[in-house]
């Protein structure tokens, strides 16, 4: 490393007394990039996509956040207060008074009860990607405008989170009683800026709601996302026209600007909360066969991954359904005697050649989609065709844009994809609840396997770090033997901003933080 990124790493690390007494400025416009094409739905509980939830998370609150500077703390949103019973099956919010939302309607505990009900009830043509996260709930109660009582049908103390994930928006009842589907081309919420236009290809644009409930904020008068990516976002970056990345960049990128710009930006890292994920259709032959999809899992050296795949993308880190280096992530001794894991990739890919022929598919030919992400999923598409093609198989990549992905996710109309895991929080519940049963999930695969179920419910109720830890990696043990998702790579955060953006904060998640409320510019 260069002692010029050097110094621009640790400075990224370190504020000067100076730099801390800084107050905050009001006014100004943030302009950033948003490395991905036009949101396919403005719908969050609909989606588990970033560039939606970044695009629409200034525009709505939720219960709770987490509080970056200090995560994985929480803090109130729209609740003021709240209180959990001593047997974690209660959860009471008091909410803060004279909230309005963007078309001046008033805000009430009912736009939360309709909201939360939408996720774990979701109504005809509605697909809830977090439905399995609230099963827990058995009632919403609204004593009186400002009040909201969940009562649970067993204790879940890891639902307190749920209440800060950023993809829970609270709607509109009153809209959403007219129309179910009106938040999927309408953006309503009580969020410190309100949506001015989508520009399709060109941009997104807010302005500060100045009847936001919390005095004084936001302090930006707005801020617009520019649609860009790859090697043109870069070239924004370095040349001014945007002033920010908040996903990830690479690290040669990373080097790239910092030689270029010097103490003019800012360098935020951190390892990431999100993995690569490979996910087949079970519905569809061969993949409802386990030993194809195990075959083809067995076939990928993810240590190799590891360190050809950082060269070129923000994929870092070997680990199975938590985040490596996590209190319940897998360590490396457990990690390699899992299905996918084992060092010895030839033993692996011979395993792999006599499972296809045990299936009848020798020489099976694959259609993988995948996402147009130059710095992240077309790399790895690339790498896992190259895996697959040790073993005989050959692949079609197919490379769809955000709309067509997503309906094919959606529809299940895809054969094998590459898809993601990312959560706002490092907890066991919330990573694995996206694998549980279709019909409590939706998962991606359209899978059933009530074993997978009854394990999640094992480690869930564990309240024993050590004995927590053994229940979520039987838990995994089960879903890389039955393989139907398997992790490629967790990945290296590393965001990139002019050094004048000032009140925001890096967190493992790129989920959270991103309400824009706080973020200020320095003159």
């Amino acid at each position: 490393m260069s002692l010029r990124l050097a110094a621009a790493l640790i400075g990224a690390l370190l504020v000067s007394p100076a730099v801390a007494q800084d107050q905050p400025v009001r006014g100004g416009t943030l302009v950033f990039g948003i490395n991905s094409g036009d949101p396919p739905t403005y719908d969050c509980h609909q989606s588990a996509l970033f560039p939606i939830i970044h695009l629409l998370t200034p525009h709505y609150s939720n219960l709770l956040k987490i509080d970056t500077a200090n995560y994985p703390k929480l803090t109130g949103d729209l609740a003021e207060s709240w209180t959990v019973a001593d047997d974690a099956k209660t959860y009471k919010f008091k909410l803060h008074a004279s909230v309005k939302f963007h078309d001046g309607s008033p805000f009430s505990a009912e736009d939360v009860k309709a909201s939360y009900d939408r996720i774990r009830n979701p109504p005809q043509g509605v697909v809830s990607v977090r439905q399995g996260l609230v099963a827990d709930i058995e009632t919403i109660e609204t004593p009186d405008p400002l009040t909201v009582i969940f009562r649970l049908k067993r204790p879940n103390r890891a639902l307190i989170y749920a209440f800060g994930n950023p993809f829970n928006c609270i709607y509109s009842a009153a809209k959403l009683k007219e129309n179910p589907l009106f938040p999927v081309r309408n953006v309503l919420g009580t969020g410190p800026f309100r949506l001015v236009e989508h520009v399709a290809g060109s941009h997104w644009q807010g302005e500060r709601f100045k009847d936001y409930f919390k005095p004084g904020l936001p302090y930006l008068d707005g801020f617009r996302g520019a649609f860009t990516q790859g090697a043109a976002l870069i070239n924004a970056l370095q040349g001014g026209q945007i002033m920010a990345e908040f996903r990830s960049v690479t690290t040669a990128d990373r080097d790239r600007l910092v030689a270029a710009l010097g103490d003019r930006i800012t360098v935020h890292e951190s390892p990431w909360l999100n993995v690569l994920l490979v996910t087949f259709n079970t519905k569809k032959p061969p993949f409802n066969d386990p030993r194809v999809r195990r075959a083809l899992s067995l076939a990928i050296d993810r240590w190799k991954a590891a360190e050809v795949l950082p060269r070129s993308s923000i994929m870092r880190y070997v680990g199975a359904f938590t985040r490596p280096g996590s209190e319940f992530g897998a360590r490396e001794e457990d990690l390699v005697r899992m299905p996918g894991f084992s060092k010895d990739i030839e033993a692996s890919r011979a395993q792999a050649k006599a499972l296809l022929a045990s299936a009848g598919v020798p020489n099976l030919k694959v259609r993988l989609i995948n996402r147009t992400v130059s710095n992240l999923y077309i790399p790895a598409g690339i790498y896992i065709i190259d895996q697959w093609r040790q073993i005989g198989v050959e692949t079609e990549h197919v490379q769809a844009n955000e709309t067509l992905y997503n309906n094919s996710m959606n529809e299940g109309t895809f054969d094998v994809a590459l898809d993601f895991q990312g959560d706002s929080v490092d907890e066991p519940t919330y990573q694995l609840a996206r694998h549980l049963s279709v019909d409590l999930s939706a998962n991606r695969g359209r899978y059933t396997d009530r074993a997978i179920d009854e394990l999640f419910e094992r480690q869930k109720d564990e309240t024993d770090p050590k004995m927590r830890y053994m229940a979520v990696r039987a838990f995994e043990w089960r879903m890389l033997d039955e393989a139907y998702t398997v992790p490629l790579l967790w990945w290296q955060r590393i965001v990139v901003m002019r050094a004048n953006i000032k009140g925001w904060g890096m967190t493992p998640s790129h989920l959270i933080g991103q309400d824009l409320e706080t973020v200020w510019l320095k003159p």
